[in-house]
């Protein structure tokens, strides 16, 4: 085939070819390979283990058209540029299509940028490198790691329990601490406890303050009685204040975004899900039409562990600052930050290309999820680079007859890069001045009855600062394994919150009996740290392999032998009769939980939903089933209608009331959680099930409080 004078450059998407093809002119042409071209084949494990962990890759079926025009335009070209991604899936991507068209072209290089901007693209061209063998030896090393793990136990779990059972080297991890937290709520035991807040007036300012200690010393209200009894010592009388401080807080900016606390704040203020955020954010990197310029890609790459910025970008940031704030807000160096252990620093922060593009001069180029997106990580880019926020903290105790009473209260005195976030709904209390020795009566009480709530469960945003935290996956995995377990139906969400299935509990306890160590966080944590020292070239990928393999066989032969036969817990007999056919009803599970199903099938296809739990009536014995209204909406019934009449549109739970033994319903609390309540009317029991609040997801050190 003759070749021309262009230079072949092959990225994974088309978004991002066309994105690219603005800023390089017409001696190249751009074309994508569509994401992966060559991977091992689904239906077999494809490793040779006793050869040296040999991967065995082949065309990914439906692909080896695409595969076959590349190779035509590559043996045309003059050269070839390889521009995936610039971390291990990218590299591995190149390496495959470098092998596949090494014999069209002799004159095939890789080229890596951060951000999809003209200079980042020309300097990439102009510094053509190798494939990075040691990056594409991590990642084979990550995808038979994987492969072994899935290939050997998801076959005992088909045999043992149910067709169709999977089990993944971190997918399991996240599913254990899933399972582990949903354990500790089903044995929590909530406790009573009281508030007690006093409204307080000076000049016609109020504040409150709240019940610190007595006698000296700290103590948790219990009941109603403690309450009144603190009240009654302090009713009508006067307090004094005896101790009155004054100090002002620094708050320093927090570090732009890297992938893990990009996928926390977007599950937390935008209720994007990890791989809602990793799609938008790819959309973002790839390229969006921007009126009056075309496509543009407008932040750099979003998967990194790494908070270094460079130095144009932040020459960029205090432009923008210097230009649009005073001179206050602007420090007289730039501001940088530390990595967490472990991190790659492969690439940079994420942040947007071009600090001039504010979200609102694009917002009509926009959709409504990319621009929420693209203002979330904008304004965390360019606050990293201004000065700290400066409050007065004010504490106050008040006291009287041997009980304190502490009130606090701060003031904004700068506010620092906090002054670019104009939607700021955070509340304040502001203290009247006071002085020591002020005395002061209340204007009233506030008591309040509470109790204790369980752990809260996790949600994307607190599962992924879990992994990252315990070192467990890497920023390209997190939205992949949420995605995987809910996709096995291993985990459900409600609302936000994540929660594991009947499937999931019984999948997870038999991984932990019989490959705890495997699952292990220190584990799994220490082989993350191992393929890093592959793409180090400090380890050797099959001398790493070998060493994970031996005791893992020995540890899957075992649960082969030793692990019991559970189908027959799974199709368990019941005497209920099929009312088609007369033959016994069998009680299955499902991907959505157990149901009743005819021993007949297939002949019969007969099933429905099992009994979820006793009717919350105090003088009914019957059961509450799952019904459908005309219209197909669903609602649920005692199975003794007409002589019951009970009747409810919330959700049941899979739990019974520990008070009186009734099945519990779910009541939803907005985007906090749920509830669980016990409609018996002679029973008040109830349980708030909370998921992580964006407050605990905000580590205080981290946003640089001192």
């Amino acid at each position: 085939m003759p070749k021309n004078d262009k230079t072949l450059v092959i990225v994974e998407s088309p978004t991002k070819a066309k994105t690219i093809t603005k800023y390089l002119g017409n001696d190249y042409e751009i074309t994508s390979s569509m994401g992966h071209l060559i991977d091992l084949p689904k239906s077999r494990l494809a490793v040779d283990v006793d050869n040296g962990f040999t991967p065995e890759y082949i065309t990914i079926r439906g692909k080896a058209k695409v595969l076959n025009a590349l190779k035509r335009k590559a043996g045309s070209a003059g050269r070839v540029l390889l521009a995936t991604d610039p971390d291990r899936e990218g590299e591995a991507i190149a390496w495959h299509l470098n092998n596949a068209l090494k014999q069209k072209n002799d004159d095939i290089q890789r080229i890596v940028f951060n951000e999809i901007t003209h200079d980042a693209i020309k300097d990439a061209v102009n510094n053509p490198r190798k494939i990075d063998e040691d990056l594409v030896n991590a990642q084979q090393a990550r995808r038979i790691l994987d492969r072994i793990v899935g290939y050997n136990i998801s076959p005992i779990l088909w045999k043992k329990v149910k067709k169709g059972l999977s089990a993944g080297r971190v997918q399991s991890v996240a599913l254990r601490v899933i399972c582990e937290r949903e354990k500790e709520i089903d044995e929590f035991i909530p406790e009573e406890y009281w508030s007690l807040d006093a409204l307080f007036k000076v000049k016609k300012k109020e504040f409150t303050a709240s019940f610190l200690t007595v006698d000296g010393e700290k103590k948790t209200l219990r009941s109603q009685d403690e309450v009144d009894t603190v009240i009654d010592r302090v009713k009508d009388r006067d307090f004094i204040i005896n101790s009155l401080q004054k100090k002002e807080r620094k708050r320093k900016a927090p570090a732009p975004y890297i992938t893990s606390k990009l996928q926390q704040d977007a599950a937390n203020r935008l209720g994007f899900t990890s791989g809602k955020t990793m799609m938008v954010a790819q959309q973002l990197y790839e390229g969006v039409n921007i009126t009056g310029e075309g496509p543009v890609g407008l932040i750099t790459y979003m998967r990194t562990d790494s908070t270094r910025v460079s130095p144009g970008a932040l020459a960029m940031a205090r432009e923008y600052i210097g230009s649009n704030f005073s001179g206050e807000y602007l420090p007289e160096k730039p501001n940088f930050y530390t990595n967490k252990k472990g991190a790659q620093d492969a690439h940079e922060a994420i942040r947007p290309t071009g600090v001039m593009r504010t979200p609102e001069s694009i917002k009509a180029d926009l959709t409504r999820d990319q621009f929420r997106l693209y203002q979330l990580i904008w304004k965390r880019f360019v606050a990293s680079q201004m000065t700290p926020e400066r409050s007065e903290i004010v504490t106050a105790i008040l006291e009287c007859n041997s009980v304190e009473f502490r009130a606090s209260g701060s003031t904004v005195l700068f506010k620092g890069f906090t002054a670019l976030d104009k939607d700021d709904k955070s509340k304040r209390q502001i203290l009247p001045e006071l002085s020591e020795g002020d005395v002061l009566r209340p204007e009233n009480f506030n008591p309040e009855q509470h109790f204790t709530t369980p752990p809260p469960r996790y949600n994307d945003a607190s599962l992924v600062k879990f992994l990252e935290e315990s070192g467990i996956g890497r920023p390209s995995t997190y939205a992949p394994t949420i995605n995987t377990l809910i996709k096995r139906y291993y985990v459900v969400r409600h609302g936000r919150q994540l929660v594991p299935t009947v499937l999931g509990k019984l999948v997870n306890s038999l991984i932990v009996d019989y490959f705890n160590d495997l699952v292990s966080i220190d584990f799994t944590a220490s082989m993350e740290e191992k393929l890093d020292q592959v793409e180090e070239a400090k380890s050797d990928m099959k001398t790493m392999l070998q060493e994970f393999y031996s005791p893992f066989k020995a540890t899957v032969d075992h649960a082969e032998h030793e692990m019991e036969e559970m189908k027959g817990i799974l199709d368990e007999e019941t005497d209920l009769v099929c009312e088609k056919c007369g033959k016994p009803m069998v009680k299955k599970l499902g991907r959505f939980g157990f149901f009743l199903a005819c021993s007949g099938f297939p002949e019969c296809r007969n099933s429905k939903s099992l009994p979820l739990g006793k009717c919350p009536r105090e003088d009914c014995d019957g059961d509450v089933v799952k019904r459908s209204s005309k219209k197909g909406r669903p609602f649920y019934a005692c199975s003794n209608y007409p002589e019951c009449e009970f009747i409810s549109r919330d959700t049941p739970s899979d739990k019974p009331c520990p008070k009186c033994g009734k099945l519990l319903f779910i009541k939803k609390l907005g985007k906090r959680g749920e509830m669980l309540v016990c409609l018996n009317e002679s029973c008040d029991y109830k349980l708030e099930l909370l998921d992580e609040s964006e407050k605990n997801d905000t580590n205080p050190q981290e946003m640089g409080e001192e």
